[in-house]
């Protein structure tokens, strides 16, 4: 599909945009070509592009003020990037819009291992936390499946979690302060290195708000020591029920894994042929870990191991080494990419009580006949978070629309059954418009207050999270007020 030729109004104010970003940053940092705005059109929710009218790259707080400042005076938006991996159309621009990417701000600024925290710029990539501090005996606890690319800043805004949340909680559990820029290029400290801040939690206010609120630059994590050691089982069922009954049983039973994953027979007949784990062909599966010392390993496993018995596994395999726990978790680690090679899918995380689970999966297997759409399951079963991978076509005409709606009964779904709409990918342009399932309209309308008073404007990522046509009503009564 061609695009549309811009008018000459639209070209008169990319250029003076342009011409003054071009004042306050490298000329390399601004990305105006319309072929080379292309990588920015998507996210990794990429059934949906818009190219932005401009993509820019700062390297330090005070770029990223400059940036804002302009863009606040010119009326523009917005949109926040870290890395692109978000799964919910986070990053995804418009065509008005000035994304503003901070790739660039990777830096290490401060480490204090005595007090376990970081300090870095907040386009580190997740995993490099950890590494830059394991040396010393560290890590960073939040381990998204995407933290190999993705970004502490996209962590912040979704409030991301990962395998070993269970134990050690998600981004917000790790997060103590920020360094952030308001839309109007106020730099604003929030939090800091030390346990709890005093005044309102607006760190907790932050943590979660998809870009609405500000641009988070820089980010102090918290750092933990390295466990003595960790070791998983893995489990396989005949029946998801039954898996889901034991993901209940042991968490009712007041044994606390650092992890417990579930993948159905479509993830592990996919990842079997793309990592060779050794993963045996059942309906179900689950990875269970622990940590701590020898004697606290053994005895955690033992007591989980005698709830798994009781729901007759048709495997059970406890690793005896590292090569086997790394052979244990590579499939789990490969699914995503596994399920790719197969097929497009859409990619979900709404959130249940652990106690529903067996009912949840019943009906997205009854769901998946109805729709006709197959479905694989892959999720952090520890603490309820979803993530079913609906299978379409992508070049067939409807599959799409198809897709969509049958994600959107399984979100309508995990809301029925006592939980939320997302658990770490955030609502982005995905579920937006099912918010009112979960809010009543009051609640919406706090919510959006609270944008009002950092964002006045509706500059700071437009279209996303609140409902299409609240937002945009907003906006314009921002527009009327100028």
């Amino acid at each position: 599909m061609e695009m549309p030729t811009p008018n000459a109004e639209i070209l008169a104010r990319k250029e003076r945009v342009v011409s003054r970003l071009m004042e306050v940053l490298p000329a390399d940092a601004v990305i105006h070509d319309e072929r080379e705005t292309r990588a920015y059109e998507c996210d990794a929710l990429t059934a949906y592009r818009c190219p932005p009218m401009v993509a820019v790259l700062p390297s330090t707080t005070r770029e990223v003020s400059a940036v804002l400042r302009i863009c606040h005076q010119e009326g523009v938006p917005v949109v926040p990037r870290g890395s692109g991996t978000s799964l919910a159309g986070g990053a995804l621009p418009t065509a008005d819009s000035v994304i503003l990417g901070i790739a660039r701000m990777n830096d290490v600024i401060e480490t204090d291992y005595e007090n376990r925290v970081i300090r870095v710029q907040t386009g580190r990539t997740n995993l490099s936390v950890t590494g830059a501090v394991e040396e010393e005996g560290f890590f960073y606890a939040p381990d998204p499946s995407s933290q190999l690319a993705c970004a502490i800043a996209g962590n912040i805004a979704m409030n991301s979690g990962g395998a070993h949340c269970l134990k050690y909680g998600v981004t917000t559990n790790n997060l103590m302060g920020v360094t952030m820029v308001m839309m109007d290029g106020e730099v604003v400290e929030i939090g800091g290195a030390h346990l709890d801040a005093g005044g309102l939690d607006l760190l907790g206010l932050i943590c979660g708000s998809e870009g609405q609120l500000g641009v988070v630059t820089e980010a102090t994590l918290r750092i933990l020591p390295k466990p003595e050691g960790a070791r998983p089982v893995l489990m396989g069922f005949d029946d998801n029920e039954v898996a889901g009954a034991c993901v209940s049983d042991i968490i009712k039973a007041g044994v606390l894994p650092v992890a417990i994953e579930f993948m159905d027979r479509p993830c592990i007949e996919a990842t079997e042929a793309f990592a060779k784990a050794g993963y045996p062909m059942c309906e179900a599966l689950l990875i269970v870990e622990v940590e701590g010392s020898e004697a606290e390993i053994d005895h955690q496993l033992g007591l989980i191991m005698q709830i798994a018995r009781r729901h007759n596994p048709v495997e059970l395999r406890e690793s005896k080494s590292a090569e086997e726990s790394a052979k244990i978790w590579l499939g789990r680690k490969s699914a995503f990419g596994a399920m790719g090679q197969i097929n497009d899918y859409m990619c979900l995380d709404g959130t249940i009580p652990v106690s529903s689970l067996p009912m949840v999966l019943r009906r997205i297997g009854e769901m998946s006949e109805e729709f006709g759409l197959k479905v694989g399951n892959v999720f952090h079963a520890g603490d309820g978070n979803m993530h079913p991978l609906i299978l379409f076509d992508a070049n067939k005409p409807g599959d799409l629309e198809l897709c969509e709606e049958f994600g959107a009964e399984i979100l309508k779904l995990c809301v029925e059954a006592g939980g939320c709409l997302t658990g770490e990918h955030g609502v982005g342009i995905e579920k937006r418009d099912l918010m009112h399932v979960q809010y009543a309209p009051e609640d919406l309308e706090a919510q959006m207050a609270v944008k009002d008073v950092f964002d006045p404007g509706w500059l700071l990522n437009p279209a996303k999270v609140f409902p299409l046509d609240a937002s945009d009503a907003r906006r314009q009564v921002a527009i009327a007020a100028e």
